[in-house]
């Protein structure tokens, strides 16, 4: 079974993909991500892999007849690839260097492009899942990019919000809250030349950093050559700084939020922007998301992010200290 179904109470489609839970977990000795596998290239930086399970498809299957006048489905039309990092089975991102960083934001530049191609496809989510505590089933080293044949609905909220900031203050919401979060200083964790990297000041997740491009650029494909070496050390970065804080492989839901494909130009109101979503609020206690946040999507977090902001802080300067020693 793979379709969409309507969720009408809050106007979002829901995949249902019941075939995924064939997917192997886990595994230990075999894994089809590592050259000699005969799955992957015996030599490759970073790879582009077709996922074996995936939860929309170019070429999907016809709903199951479960629509009625009111239920309504749609074809799971879409693409799910998955991005590897790198060949080493065990190799975290903060161990790659800044020039194997810059092949794979080559490399998601070019899977964006690829899929804007296809017209069908509204939207391209560029993510990654990281750790057993957030449902990882394969170990090695590796993201994930979507191709929605929809808008998601956080998505739609986003864009709604920046279109009306633009609207009545003439101004972009993400460069002004930026600028805001630059201005207050307590919760920015480190900037370069190109992007900041912070905690903002409605954050949910304890840990739950933003990195911001700081022009305003829509996707990740109208960045320079510069930019791209940025973005990517940026990223290696910010998961150095989360393993430091508590000298393990950090768990992490990073979600990249580019722009909208054939869709229409937002480019006024739509900014470049990544959000880590770790659901660790101690090295030993989990931030679940329970029935206020699930149920009503009222968050609520724990701390206070200015304090946490510190932490980080201090989590990076190790990460930088350690790293300049490799």
């Amino acid at each position: 079974m793979a379709e969409l179904r309507w969720h009408p109470l809050i106007k979002d489609w829901v995949m249902i993909a019941s075939h995924r839970q064939n997917r192997p977990q886990m595994p230990k000795n075999d894994c089809p991500f590592c050259p000699g596998s005969g799955k992957v290239p015996d030599n490759y930086d970073v790879y582009m892999y077709p996922n074996d399970f995936p939860a929309l498809s170019q070429t999907p299957p016809t709903p199951d007849p479960v629509a009625t006048d009111f239920f309504k489905t749609a074809e799971a039309y879409g693409k799910c690839e998955v991005i590897l990092y790198s060949p080493d089975h065990t190799k975290p991102i903060r161990e790659l260097t800044d020039e194997h960083m810059l092949k794979l934001v080559d490399l998601w530049v070019e899977r964006f492009n690829a899929m804007k191609a296809d017209e069908r496809i509204k939207y391209v989510f560029i993510f990654e899942n990281r750790g057993e505590v957030v449902g990882v089933t394969m170990p090695h080293p590796h993201g994930q990019i979507y191709g929605y044949s929809f808008m998601p609905k956080k998505l739609c909220l986003e864009l709604e919000s920046a279109k009306e900031h633009k609207e009545q203050t003439g101004k972009c919401l993400y460069c002004d809250l930026l600028e805001n979060e630059v201005k207050e200083g307590s919760r920015i964790i480190f900037e370069n030349e190109y992007f900041t990297v912070f905690l903002p000041f409605f954050c949910e997740y304890p840990y739950g950093v933003y990195i911001m491009s700081k022009a305003h650029k829509g996707d990740i494909t109208e960045f320079t050559a510069e930019e791209r070496f940025a973005l990517g050390q940026t990223v290696r970065r910010v998961s150095g700084m989360l393993d430091s804080l508590f000298n393990t492989n950090f768990p992490y839901m990073m979600c990249m939020h580019n722009a909208p494909v054939n869709s229409g130009d937002t480019s006024e109101y739509f900014h470049f922007h990544i959000e880590f979503f770790p659901p660790m609020r101690s090295d030993v206690k989990q931030k679940f998301n329970a029935s206020s946040e699930t149920g009503a999507w009222a968050h609520c977090n724990p701390t206070a992010p200015e304090q946490k902001a510190e932490e980080l802080r201090a989590a990076y300067a190790r990460f930088i200290e350690a790293d300049s020693k490799r």
